[in-house]
């Protein structure tokens, strides 16, 4: 029977981390379609949500069946219901990641990104690839250190959300209104993608050390 449990929790582990990939990959691509106007790779993000939608469902069966045949405690308590945590955080960066191709479709064949805002959601998407791919690392080798830098590392994603908004409140954006709706909320699905997975990384360091991380 232990060795069945220890299996399904492997299972659970597998699953998380092929989410942490999917989404990572999914956003890659989101920013590739938002700043070339690739209508076709956007349409794959916004179908391929329906992928991570799915790991997202086997995990919570999984973790479900679980805590109904095994009653698991300590730190076995601790990974099945930190799982539930952490996938609902990977979904919701596949839904940010598919509103950024919508974003792209909406405004298909112009590209949805002036000139002006290019470099800094670029950046933006660098910062939240970078993140995701941390997470990624920590799910597949926990590692409360690496867990705990994400905290940090986010901080890089604010301080380009606030450049983001200086340059659409500045005098010389010459866009219009519904270019600068779209860059903020644009700036906000990058800059919320990084926190569910700062969040991920907060639930990973409960998990191995058994305590909350404190933040600043």
């Amino acid at each position: 029977m232990r060795t069945e449990f220890h299996a399904d929790l492997d299972e659970v582990r597998a699953l998380l981390v092929a989410m942490a990939d999917e989404v990572r990959a999914a956003m890659r691509r989101a920013t590739a379609a938002l700043l070339n106007a690739d209508a076709g790779v956007a349409e794959g993000v916004v179908t391929g949500d329906a992928a991570v939608n799915q790991l997202h469902k086997e995990v919570e069966e999984k973790v479900y069946a679980l805590l109904a045949r095994q009653a698991p405690v300590a730190s076995d308590l601790r990974l099945v219901v930190t799982a539930l945590h952490i996938a609902a955080d990977f979904e919701r960066m596949g839904d940010l990641a598919k509103h950024v191709a919508k974003t792209a479709l909406r405004r298909h064949p112009v590209r949805a990104v002036p000139d002006d805002l290019v470099t800094v959601i670029r950046d933006m998407a660098d910062v939240a690839d970078r993140i995701a791919g941390k997470i990624s690392q920590v799910m597949a080798n926990p590692d409360a250190t690496l867990a705990a830098e994400l905290e940090t590392d986010d901080d890089a994603m604010d301080e380009l959300h606030k450049g983001l908004f200086v340059v659409l409140l500045g005098a010389a954006w010459k866009h219009g209104v519904e270019s600068a709706i779209d860059g903020a909320l644009l700036g906000r699905f990058y800059e919320r993608f990084a926190d569910h997975a700062v969040n991920a990384g907060h639930h990973m360091f409960f998990l191995v050390t058994g305590e909350t991380m404190q933040t600043t």
